[in-house]
Formats: structure tokens, C-alpha cells, sequence
């Protein structure tokens, strides 16, 4: 067991955190208050490598592991958490073709998505479908060399910018097992796109539904064989779980600097707010759980890395551990500023409205639990 980061992965942790310095902290405000999606610093991401990072190197991956990614996602989500979270919903999708797509689908795909001159979604929910994932009703008709998808999906990052959808839709029996995943891009007739969602946070993405009707896709954008859909939707979220706790640990370790920052500065009573005991053990609290929930992000992501049979466990309770501290140590954050936090001249309230949702997303921290139970029980 060994804590220590190699230099390899110093190396791009420390480049990831210069970027999102330079690149993306110095916008994230503007993005965030005139919901910008921010097109060529995305691009400048993937000029790094992180919009592959665990694609292979054959169409411009990075080649790396999870514990890699939650490095690089834990530094560019301290400068903006919206920003970072799209940057892992890309790479899922991305992943998802690279290790279950055929060469033919790898070669056609890949390379203008590792350069981020195609943007992925992934394209599970539905509005009668969320933590009941296998219940989605979104349905793909064999009709000779095509598909015809009727449906729609729900909350999709990326809808109507994206370039590639990467969708679960029923092609059998009702239940996992009657689920396919297919790959529709943009501009196939028949698909279209809903407004525009007014969201509480990650307002650097866009988010709609995306609408099938008679929209015909070829068969030969299937994503592995009939039936594998579900299980291959459950393998990109295992790693999109991990990405979104660091998401988290990064939004949470940027608020606790500024909340020991502002604590140092501002006095009351004649003292620093540091000063005093109560807000010295808040703070130890807070850094606490927010070291906590690395250490279980990092020894989930390695071993997914590795192939164990708890990796699937592990990744729910880094997730669940991860966004529900993750969102407290902010809102301790904010709470130590005062009405200070709750301004937009300060950041506090930008995160704390973007990490609201990790607790929502790849699954709520109640499916978390449930998936955790039933590794416990056997269920």
C-alpha cells in the first residue's frame, strides 16, 4: 500500500492544475453567470490529453488509468466543477466506444473525439426512467441495415451541442437484458432536441433532452451485440462515479482554502475568526472529511484499475462518501464567510451550487446505498 504519487502522475496532476489556473478559474465565473460552454478552452483540454485519458493511445488517447483521472479531475474541478464534470462525461462516452466498439467504430469515432472536435453525451435517463435505469422505454426497431428509434432521453450534458449521443435503447424483452447501446450523431434525421434546461448550477453546459422520432441509425453504430447495452451503461458509470467524487474533493478543497484564507484575514472581537477554538475544529472537520473522501476515491479507482470484484462497491462508496461530504465542507465554507459566502463576488456560492448536483447524478447517493447493500447481502 503505498500513498506516494509517482512522478509520472505528479507530472500531469501538476499540469492539470496549471491549466485549470490559468485556463479555466480566470472564466468560470463568466461561464458560469451567461452559461457560456466553452468551446476552445474544452479544446485546449484535449490539446493536454484529458479528453482521452483512459482511451488508448492508437486514436490520440492518453492511455491512463482511473487513479490518473481522478488526479486530473480533482485539479480542473477546482477551478471550475461544471466545466470538469462535462470534461468526465466526455471521456465515459469516449471510453465506452474505445472498449466495447469494434475497430471499424474506434477508428470512425475516436480521433475527433479525443481532440474534443466532436463533443459526446451519454444517453441513459429518461423521463420515466432515472434510478430505475433498466425500466427505459426508448425503443430501436430492426428494420434491415438500420435502426428506427422512437423516445427520448432526459437531462442530457451535451444535448444539443454534442456531436455524438451514445444511447441505451430497448431493442428486446423488457428488464437489463432487452437494452442495446448505439451510438446516433448529430444531424441524423429524426433526432431533435428540447429546450434548453435553467439549472441551479453547472451552467457551462448545456443540458436538454434528446428527442428520437423515426430517427434511423445504422446498425453498424451499435455498440457491442444486442442485449449488452446495460452492462456496458453500468461499466462507463463506475468510472463516471469516480470522476464525479473527485469533482467533488476538488470543489470542496478549493472552498476549505478559501475558508482558511478568509478565516486568517477577517477579525471579530479583536481576533482572527481562526482564533477561535470553534472554528479551528470546524476546520479540522472540514479537512477531515475532505481527506477521508480522497483516500476512498483513490482506493476505488485502483481497483477498478486492477479488475477486482469489489470494484463496483467501491466506486458507490467513494461516490456516496465523496459528494455528500464534498457538498458539506462547501457549505461549512460558506457558512464561515457569512453573507460574504453567499455573494457572487465570491466563488463559494458557484460551487456550492455545482456540487449540489453529484449527489444527484451517476446514480443518487440512495442508489449508492443500494448497490452497496446488495454487494453486502448478496442481493
Amino acid at each position: 500500500m503505498d500513498f506516494a504519487l509517482s512522478e509520472e502522475q505528479q507530472a500531469f496532476r501538476d499540469t492539470a492544475r496549471n491549466f485549470a489556473q490559468q485556463e479555466m478559474a480566470p472564466n468560470a465565473a463568466h461561464w458560469d453567470e451567461n452559461s457560456v460552454f466553452p468551446v476552445d478552452t474544452l479544446r485546449q483540454a484535449a490539446a493536454l490529453g484529458f479528453a482521452g485519458i483512459y482511451v488508448g493511445e492508437e486514436f490520440g488517447g492518453s492511455g491512463l488509468g482511473r487513479l490518473d483521472a481522478a488526479l486530473i479531475f480533482e485539479e480542473l474541478s477546482a477551478a471550475c466543477p461544471s466545466t470538469a464534470a462535462y470534461i468526465s462525461i466526455h471521456n465515459m462516452a469516449s471510453w465506452m466506444i474505445d472498449r466495447f466498439g469494434n475497430a471499424e467504430q474506434r477508428a470512425r469515432f475516436l480521433p475527433k473525439l479525443t481532440a474534443m472536435e466532436h463533443f459526446a453525451s451519454y444517453c441513459l435517463t429518461e423521463p420515466g426512467a432515472g434510478s430505475d435505469a433498466a425500466s427505459l422505454r426508448t425503443r430501436a426497431e430492426r428494420d434491415g441495415d438500420h435502426y428506427v428509434l422512437n423516445g427520448s432521453k432526459a437531462f442530457i450534458s451535451g444535448g444539443g451541442t454534442s456531436d455524438v449521443y451514445v444511447c441505451m435503447v430497448r431493442t428486446g424483452e423488457p428488464g437489463p437484458k432487452g437494452i442495446s447501446c448505439i451510438v446516433v450523431e448529430k444531424g441524423t434525421p429524426g433526432l431533435s432536441f428540447g429546450k434548453q434546461e435553467h439549472k441551479l448550477g453547472w451552467k457551462s453546459q448545456p443540458t436538454s433532452a434528446v428527442i428520437f422520432e423515426n430517427c434511423r441509425v445504422p446498425v453498424a453504430n451499435r455498440i457491442g451485440e444486442e442485449g449488452e447495452g446495460f452492462r456496458i451503461a453500468m461499466k462507463g458509470l463506475d468510472g463516471g462515479r469516480l470522476n464525479i467524487a473527485a469533482c467533488s474533493v476538488g470543489g470542496a478543497r478549493f472552498c476549505l482554502e478559501q475558508a482558511v484564507a478568509y478565516t486568517t484575514e477577517r477579525k471579530q472581537f479583536g481576533k482572527p475568526l481562526n482564533a477561535f477554538q470553534a472554528l479551528q475544529f470546524k476546520l479540522a472537520d472540514m479537512a477531515t472529511e475532505l481527506d477521508a473522501a480522497r483516500l476512498m476515491l483513490h482506493r476505488a479507482a485502483s481497483s477498478l484499475d486492477a479488475g477486482s470484484a469489489e470494484a463496483t462497491a467501491h466506486c458507490a462508496m467513494a461516490k456516496r462518501f465523496a459528494t455528500d461530504a464534498g457538498f458539506q465542507v462547501v457549505n461549512e465554507a460558506l457558512q464561515l464567510h457569512g453573507g460574504y459566502g453567499y455573494i457572487k463576488e465570491y466563488p463559494i456560492e458557484r460551487i456550492f451550487r455545482d456540487l449540489r448536483v453529484h449527489q444527484i447524478l451517476e446514480g443518487t447517493n440512495e442508489i449508492m446505498r443500494v448497490i452497496i447493500a446488495r454487494h453486502l447481502t448478496g442481493g
